[in-house]
Parts: structure tokens; C-alpha cells; sequence
């Protein structure tokens, strides 16, 4: 992951100069700099999890040379059968959307269901590992 978050840092740090440039140059288009601002954040945000992934996990397999194919044998990672957050997540978010349009009220109610189906999603199986370790 080291390689990946250094080639986001780099499209974050491009998109971070044109910005700057881009606003410089053009003082009557907010719209196209807010759009590099936004565009530069998004790729932080992927070099950030990259290098934190890097830090937690270490070197995989594929990044050194003195491996074999079966050092990257086995299961990749947990992934869940079955969860009912997906669909709260999108109804909260369906519910935000259409706040949006119809009043501040629905709004709230949206944000709400929409905080809980992302704390569901992330918090489902936060225990998972903890009754296996005794």
C-alpha cells in the first residue's frame, strides 16, 4: 500500500497546485476551483487510508520481490454475509436527498437514519475477534 497512498499523495498534491493556480488566474470561477479543492481532498482521503493501511498491516506479499505465489494463499479478508445496514444506509441517504427538496424536517430525519446505518455498517462486527482470542 506504500506505493498506492505516494501516487494519491502526488494526484492530491497536483490537484492541491492547480487549485491554487486555478484560482489565481481565474478570480470570476469559484465553481472550478471549490472543484479542485474537492477533487484534491478526495485524493488525500485515499492516500490517507493507504499509508494508514501501510503503517497497520506492514508489507504485503505482492510489494516484495523475495516472496512466493503461496505467501498470498489463504483468506484476504472477512467479508459479511449478509447485513441489513446497506439498505438503512440508503434510505437515510434517500430520505436526506429528498429532505432536500421538501423541507429541513425531512432533512433531519434523513441525517438520523442515515447516522445510524453508517454506525451500523461500521460497528456490525467490531467484536468479531474479541471472543476468539481466550
Amino acid at each position: 500500500m506504500k506505493v498506492e497512498a505516494l501516487l494519491f499523495g502526488g494526484v492530491a498534491v497536483f490537484f492541491g497546485a492547480a487549485a491554487v493556480l486555478y484560482g489565481v488566474w481565474s478570480r470570476a470561477d469559484p465553481a472550478g476551483t471549490a472543484a479542485l479543492i474537492v477533487a484534491c481532498g478526495m485524493a488525500a482521503l485515499v492516500s490517507f487510508f493507504c499509508a494508514t493501511n501501510y503503517v497497520r498491516r506492514g508489507r504485503r506479499p505482492q510489494d516484495r520481490s523475495d516472496t512466493e505465489v503461496a505467501d498470498a494463499a489463504g483468506p484476504l479478508e472477512f467479508f459479511p454475509p449478509h447485513s441489513p445496514w446497506p439498505i438503512v444506509t440508503a434510505l437515510g441517504f434517500a430520505l436526506s436527498a429528498t429532505g432536500v427538496v421538501f423541507g429541513l424536517w425531512l432533512l433531519l430525519i434523513g441525517f438520523g437514519v442515515l447516522a445510524r446505518g453508517v454506525a451500523g455498517l461500521v460497528f456490525q462486527y467490531a467484536n468479531r475477534g474479541a471472543d476468539q482470542e481466550g
